[in-house]
């Protein structure tokens, strides 16, 4: 099984998403946000292709 299978499981993809918030927020504090928008988009593209679409009102 690729790392890839794990986080399209059930169980794999909630701690996959929240381990993109912790990257987000991490990437976030650390250029100062700065690139909020930018980082928002990246990380919507890298889950979009890895299959956890989501909805994300509550991060705008």
């Amino acid at each position: 099984m690729g790392i890839f299978d794990r986080f399209k499981s059930r169980h794999g993809q909630d701690k996959a998403k929240q381990m993109s918030d912790a990257a987000e927020q991490d990437v976030n504090k650390k250029t100062g946000n700065k690139y909020t928008d930018r980082v928002d988009d990246a990380q919507q593209k890298i889950e979009g292709a890895m299959g956890m679409d989501r909805d994300r009102p509550e991060q705008r």
